[in-house]
Order: C-alpha cells, then structure tokens, then sequence
C-alpha cells in the first residue's frame, strides 16, 4: 500500500469517523477515531512509522486489538483471527466463547 493514510481511512472508515490531523514539525500524525461522538481511539503516528508499510500495518491491527478488547472480546480469539489473517470485524459478539474442543493425547 503506496498510501498510509489510505489504509488507515479504508480499515476504519465503516464503522468510525477518521480524523488525522498534523501534530508537528517532525511529521507526526494524530489518528482519532469516533463513533456516536465519542472518541473510540486516539494514536499518535510518527513519520517514521507512516512510512514504513509493514510499521503501519502493525498500527493498524494494534489499534483493531484495542478496540475489540474494550468491547469486551477474547484476547485470545482476536490473536486467532489475527493470526489466520481473518478481519477483525467479523469477530463473533462480545462474550462469545467457541464451544471448546477436546484434547487429543
């Protein structure tokens, strides 16, 4: 992805309000993130990290982890989904657990 800003404003934008707004000289980006009004998420971009492809995605996925985890979902089916690549949005609702699976010995 050629635009940071892009993949930032098209994970996001479904389900909240992006304003990025310039912090500094050294070309820091506030991100906020809203819904209904309210702030949902507030991360400061270095340069260096929107730069980077890789660093920006790492942003990205941080900040879906801590989105999910205050809405009260599994820390551990969040990693899952994160790990199979899955998005984030089609976690199960908050309080689900999957029905747990026996162990093979």
């Amino acid at each position: 992805m050629d635009n940071p800003f892009q993949l930032i404003t098209d994970t996001f934008t479904p389900d909240y309000q992006v304003n990025l707004s310039i912090q500094g000289l050294d070309g820091s980006i506030m991100l906020t993130l809203s819904q209904a009004g309210r702030v949902v998420a507030k991360r400061m971009i270095s340069a260096a990290q929107r730069n980077d492809p890789q660093r920006i995605k790492r942003l990205v996925q941080s900040i879906q982890f801590g989105i999910a985890i205050e809405q009260g979902h599994s820390a551990v089916a969040i990693l899952e989904a994160m790990t199979n690549g899955d998005n984030l949005a089609q976690l199960p609702p908050a309080g689900h657990r999957p029905a747990p699976q026996a162990l093979r010995i």
